[in-house]
């Protein structure tokens, strides 16, 4: 009985092979060019693009190295002398890397999707892919992403070279600083403050390691319950009109009502106007307000932070969410290797060329 999932994918990659031994040449659909998202974007200190998380490891690698490039040209080499590099990967043949993931003979899109079809099918081996599947594939993709990012900014703000991390240590960038009306910089934005990195500071000895310094950069996806209060009070302090410590409702109301995410019926996001939207805000304010005393304090916002300040993981759903509803052809909630072969572009970047007819409907995808 052990066997059965590995001769289930045997099968599976026999049959794919034979369909393309047959099937005419028209490497990597010809009507479409793979794109690689921009050093510069990724580089922006918003992050990353949340539409487009790096669905296949190797244009997450491509795209990492062309964004280290970039990353220390403008904070180590700010004149252009950039040493040369001592090894290139295969792709720095090419004038350009996305012309190596449009070329056939090195990077196929149909293979490269029966190569890794097995590798996101791990909840259960049954030769499908699933939502949760494929979440937890992007989550594990992004999340690379993230923590390669924190080890490069750890790099450049660990000054005495130990691994860790002082407050003396960090310099905050020139954006994280308030421009008060009498043009005065002398407070940071909360975000950077030291309550902020104390917070992170997950054992206490003043100093953040890797972890606790990538916490630090993403509390959203941090588990320590420090830094989840400390999101909690710092929507209270920046909402907190009256300076009394907590929320009423009008404070609520305006702003951080619409940031909340729900599922259920208690926020409907269509809402288009003040009066259409109070009733529903009201409901969802008497439901947190869990001592009834008219005020949000900062445990009754606790267990709303994760749709305040959503998680990649939220993001990686959304999007595997998305693959789903757009390959998922026959419309049973999970795909299939078929049905991810014929909708690479689902899950690969991509713009028309000039050569092939245009589709209107699959620019949409």
């Amino acid at each position: 009985m052990a066997r059965s999932p590995v001769l289930i994918y045997l099968g599976v990659v026999l049959f794919v092979v034979l369909l393309l031994s047959f099937a005419p040449s028209r490497p990597n659909r010809l009507h479409r060019r793979l794109k690689l998202r921009s050093a510069a974007h990724l580089s922006t200190p918003s992050g990353l693009d949340r539409r487009s998380i790096p669905f296949d490891p190797i244009i997450a690698d491509i795209e990492r190295v062309r964004e280290d490039r970039e990353w220390e040209k403008s904070h180590y080499f700010p004149e252009g002398h950039a040493p040369a590099m001592e090894s290139q990967p295969e792709w720095e043949d090419f004038m350009n890397a996305e012309d190596y993931i449009n070329d056939e003979e090195r990077f196929n899109v149909t293979h490269r999707i029966v190569e890794l079809f097995p590798k996101i099918d791990v909840g259960r081996a049954d030769g499908f892919v699933t939502a949760d599947e494929l979440t937890e594939w992007n989550l594990r993709q992004v999340e690379q992403e993230v923590l390669h990012r924190t080890q490069r900014d750890m790099e450049l703000h660990d000054k005495n070279h130990d691994g860790l991390i002082s407050f003396t240590e960090y310099e905050p960038p020139s954006w994280a600083y308030r421009l008060h009306d009498d043009n005065s910089t002398d407070n940071k934005v909360g975000w950077w403050k030291e309550e902020h990195f104390n917070a992170s500071d997950w054992n206490g000895d003043g100093l953040l390691n890797l972890t606790e310094f990538n916490d630090f950069l993403h509390p959203a996806d941090a588990s320590n319950p420090k830094l989840i209060r400390w999101l909690a009070k710092e929507e209270i302090r920046e909402r907190d009109k009256d300076k009394d410590g907590k929320l009423n409702f009008q404070e609520y109301f305006n702003g951080l009502f619409n940031l909340i995410r729900r599922t259920d019926d208690v926020h409907n996001s269509t809402f288009k106007s003040e009066t259409s939207s109070e009733m529903p805000a009201k409901n969802l304010f008497s439901e947190l307000d869990r001592d009834n005393d008219g005020f949000l304090s900062e445990d009754e916002l606790i267990p709303v932070i994760g749709d305040i300040h959503p998680s990649e993981r939220y993001y990686a759903k959304q999007q595997a969410d998305y693959a789903i509803t757009e390959a998922d052809t026959d419309k049973d909630g999970r795909l299939s290797l078929k049905e991810m072969i014929e909708n690479p572009y689902v899950f690969y970047s991509s713009i028309f060329t000039d050569d092939d007819d245009y589709d209107f409907h699959d620019e949409f995808r």
